[in-house]
């Protein structure tokens, strides 16, 4: 129902993908996690999304806390409500990654994440493109929509496929309010 519903605001020009932006946050767990997702039954957990350029949500992905998110962002762009790909994809610092870059570019995807203090490459991004930067605060908005369902902002569930399901329809209701 989420990708009929998604394909649907794309047709309709409710959602686009021309500039996407990615980030995550982490989702504290209320009585631990399944013993087989993480040995030590941690209490955290990492939700990561993809916005579209109204901020609307695009993809979600849970995982466990301790990955960084450079190595999340693919399967995040990968489980997209959408058949088509964003052409542009916004992230903040943590996303300054040569190899990420080039695995995004051979799915026809631009990365624009501005530079570490400490990068010790040559910066591959310019001031022009950076500026589309200064929107990324609409992936926070999704998370602060996201944030309004209470079941999204501590997780109850003992199972991750659970509080993913509560994510999606979450998501649901999200996409339903601007359909209209």
């Amino acid at each position: 129902m989420l990708e009929t519903l998604a394909d649907d605001l794309q047709a309709r020009g409710k959602l686009d993908l021309s500039e996407c932006f990615i980030d995550g946050t982490f989702v504290s767990a209320k009585k631990g996690t399944f013993v087989s997702e993480r040995p030590s039954g941690a209490k955290v957990m990492k939700l990561m999304a993809v916005a579209d350029r109204f901020g609307l949500p695009l993809g979600v992905h849970t995982c466990s806390a301790s990955p960084h998110e450079v190595k999340l962002a693919r399967e995040t762009v990968c489980e997209r409500f959408t058949d088509e790909r964003p052409e542009k994809m916004i992230g903040d610092k943590a996303y300054d990654s040569d190899p990420l870059d080039a695995e995004l570019a051979k799915l026809d995807i631009e990365l624009i994440a501005p530079h570490k203090a400490n990068r010790k490459k040559a910066q591959t991004q310019d001031g022009r493109k950076l500026r589309r930067y200064k929107r990324r605060w609409k992936i926070e908005r999704l998370f602060a929509w996201l944030g309004n369902f209470r079941r999204i902002v501590v997780r109850y569930e003992y199972h991750s496929d659970n509080y993913l399901g509560f994510v999606h329809l979450a998501c649901i209701v999200i996409l339903l309010r601007n359909y209209f």
